[in-house]
């Protein structure tokens, strides 16, 4: 016999979820407390006593007492148990009804397809038959969506699996670029609240770059407390002086050797050494000048990352443009992804890329050989009257704030 139970504890919560292949970050029980403008309840559902799925919910109010019920990347439970999948959703229903809840909207962990980068996707025809039996519980199916704004999570992501990450299977591009940071004296260390302060700043020089509206310093420190342990700052910087010196050097030996030239030095090494010259003289131009405004060691590239079981998420990232010559990106999410398997972690969830697959997220992830993965998106449980008008303001709303 079925029954469910409100308020169960975090421990019996994360315990069981942390257990399942859907395990997911967002539906742990420390994420309700990072979404502190929500409230939120945690449902265990039973067979016989046995806790057999488990779900976060997130509470928002809403005008006049109502409510909407989010439940990200969740429920956790077999799908593929049709009975269990009807108990669920039927008990969820009663719960909102408690809640004054307008409907319920959730996106489980149920893919539709994915594919490695450069291959074919692999349908998975077994999550349509699982969406039919959602529908068939009363769930409405949002489908396919083609905007990655169209949705609270992004229904695309790139994930790097543990038994695809390596330097050595990456592209001959990205293994260069790679060498490059390091050739160039680029340094990775990874900490916690003592990088927050150059982590936030690059954060506000990307949220100024791209004109959007990112967190604050409060924030960043906010999912460091909230995740003790079990989090940790990627940060890539550079010496200048350092960088300095050796770009000197290698200039003073450009020129040693452009004084030994003859009439005879073929006119191909006279330009080659020329354009070194000039590249090298370009460096310590841009570098002198930041130098001479107090810069010694900056931060280039930052990346903050939450674990939860054997899962690894790359919750915010951020560049300094300005050195943008020295492509830190690469380097920084890589080492962040490399930390994340020598922690234990099974996957490195990269986050969300752009439905069409043609944009810059998508090309920027693809250099680190992840697996594209399709979710199949929300769905939304009515539990009022007034759902169909709720769920058109909803909809407007969230498109005009997409445009801005």
């Amino acid at each position: 016999m079925y029954s469910y139970k409100i308020g169960i504890s975090a421990q019996e919560h994360d315990d069981f979820v942390t257990d399942s292949p859907l395990a997911n970050l967002l539906q742990s029980s420390a994420w309700a407390q990072i979404k502190d403008n929500w409230a939120n309840e945690r449902l265990g559902f039973y067979k016989d006593e046995q806790l057999v799925a488990a779900a976060s919910v997130l509470i928002k109010p809403l005008p006049l007492g109502f409510t909407m019920l989010y439940i990200p990347r969740g429920p956790i439970m077999d799908y593929g148990n049709k009975e269990l999948t009807a108990f669920v959703l039927s008990s969820l229903k009663q719960f909102a009804k408690q809640k004054k809840a307008l409907f319920v909207k959730f996106d489980p962990s149920l893919f539709l397809a994915e594919s490695k980068i450069g291959q074919d996707w692999q349908n998975k025809e077994e999550t349509l038959a699982l969406i039919a039996e959602l529908q068939q519980a009363g769930a409405l199916w949002v489908g396919r969506t083609e905007s990655l704004d169209e949705t609270i999570q992004p229904r695309f992501q790139a994930n790097i699996h543990r038994e695809d990450f390596s330097e050595e299977l990456l592209s001959k591009s990205t293994r260069q670029a790679i060498r490059t940071a390091r050739n160039k004296g680029i340094k990775v260390q990874f900490g916690g609240a003592e990088l927050l302060d150059d982590f936030a700043g690059l954060m506000k020089k990307t949220e100024q770059r791209k004109k959007i509206s990112l967190r604050g310093r409060d924030y960043y420190q906010k999912l460091l407390d909230t995740y003790p342990q079990h989090s940790y700052v990627t940060l890539s910087s550079l010496n200048l002086e350092q960088r300095l010196q050796d770009l000197e050097d290698q200039l003073a030996k450009a020129q040693q050797e452009a004084a030994k030239f003859t009439e005879k030095t073929k006119p191909g090494k006279r330009d080659n050494n020329q354009q070194e010259q000039k590249r090298l003289q370009e460096e310590i131009d841009f570098l002198q000048g930041k130098i001479s405004q107090g810069a010694k060691t900056v931060p280039l590239s930052g990346t903050l990352t939450l674990e939860y079981g054997a899962t690894s998420e790359n919750i915010y990232a951020g560049m300094d443009e300005e050195y943008r010559r020295y492509q830190p990106a690469i380097i920084t999410w890589y080492e962040t992804a490399k930390h994340a398997f020598e922690r234990g972690a099974d996957w490195q969830n990269m986050g969300g890329i752009e439905n069409s697959l043609d944009g810059g997220l998508y090309h920027f992830k693809s250099k680190f050989n992840p697996t594209i993965e399709e979710f199949a998106g929300e769905f939304n449980l009515p539990t009022h009257p007034l759902y169909h008008l709720s769920n058109l303001a909803y909809t407007v709303r969230k498109k005009l704030r997409s445009r801005h």
